[in-house]
């Protein structure tokens, strides 16, 4: 694979025909919000403080570093389910393992685009994923589309879902986290962190280029023999040897969708189509193999809950998605965007 240093991401094919106009997005931070929907209640008790942070203009990983410091911990002792945007203004749950002899003082953090909503406690760290979802009210402004053509696309959104494509946030700026992955497979140690972007970004790439290839044939949102299918909602997955027409009819209705894979070793073989594929990314996909578990991710994502608005020059869009699944697919679907 050429240096991707300064890679280009290719503009992956979408799902409904051309986009409807062009809009900017995240023209101020307060135009992307999003709200974790955690899915469970903290039981109460336990060593962990729950913390229901909003944060803006910051990362993820940089709202657990200042609780750790706050705390006096280490950063692992801090858990989270789901990295959110930078540029937005997020709400979203901590997990930290509180310290026995000087519990701490949560209201008495100080720091700028860091609020503490709640506070609680649980028995258990906080892990990647453990999250049911997020909800999105995104701000499209200066729309250059007609908006019954936009109304048109929602609408089949709606009804069909999008292609479930990581967004280019996973591969970093300029796709630097790709050459990340390259640093890390030709035997270079990274820190943990460094590492985690590392393997994400090449396996989102392998995924997103099967997926292109899927919508490229029109078969990105049913079944063909030999696929990998997902149970909507849930991790369930299970072969689809052959076809019938109740397999065709639940695909249909959005309650099963193909998947695509998660490079790694182990489980089943991948569809030769996707080995192909893989293939053409031989280093990316020999250094996930020696260091991640295969799995399998969905195709297709529909969002729920999915109103929307025409205001002046802008649109507002709101709509959830599970865990796992950007904002951004559904966007691109809709207008294409600077941001």
């Amino acid at each position: 694979m050429a240096d991707t240093t300064n890679y280009t991401l290719p503009d992956w094919p979408r799902a409904h025909g051309g986009v409807s106009g062009r809009a900017l997005l995240r023209q101020q931070t307060a135009d992307f919000r999003v709200t974790e929907l955690l899915g469970f209640e903290p039981s109460g008790d336990g060593e962990h403080d729950f913390l229901y942070v909003e944060k803006t203009g910051l990362n993820t990983p940089e709202v657990a570093r200042e609780l750790a410091r706050h705390a006096g911990i280490h950063v692992a002792a801090v858990g989270y389910a789901g990295l959110k945007d930078r540029q937005a203004v997020t709400r979203q749950w901590f997990s930290v393992q509180s310290p026995p002899k000087k519990p701490p003082d949560w209201q008495a953090l100080a720091r700028d685009g860091v609020r503490i909503l709640e506070t609680g406690r649980h028995r258990r760290k906080l892990k990647r994923g453990a999250h049911r979802g997020n909800h999105f009210e995104l701000v499209l402004r200066q729309i250059e589309a007609a908006p019954d053509k936009l109304d048109e696309r929602l609408d089949r959104i709606a009804n069909h879902g999008v292609p479930n494509y990581f967004g280019e946030q996973r591969f970093g700026r300029d796709a630097s986290n790709l050459d990340l992955a390259r640093q890390l497979f030709s035997g270079r140690r990274l820190p943990r962190e460094r590492r985690s972007l590392a393997l994400s970004a090449a396996r989102s790439l392998i995924f997103n280029e099967v997926l292109a290839e899927r919508v490229r044939a029109g078969s990105w949102n049913r079944l063909l023999p030999g696929d990998v299918a997902n149970l909507d909602g849930s991790g369930s997955i299970f072969a689809v040897d052959a076809l019938d027409e109740e397999l065709e009819r639940r695909a249909e209705a959005l309650d099963i969708h193909p998947t695509g894979p998660l490079w790694g070793k182990g489980r089943r073989p991948a569809p030769a189509a996707e080995a192909a594929i893989a293939a053409l990314h031989a280093e990316l996909a020999e250094g996930l193999e020696r260091w991640v578990d295969a799995a399998r991710r969905p195709m297709r994502v529909r969002p729920t809950e999915l109103r929307w608005r025409h205001e002046d020059e802008s649109l507002v869009v709101e709509f959830a998605l599970p865990s796992g699944a950007y904002a951004t697919a559904v966007v691109r679907e809709l207008v294409r965007y600077d941001d």
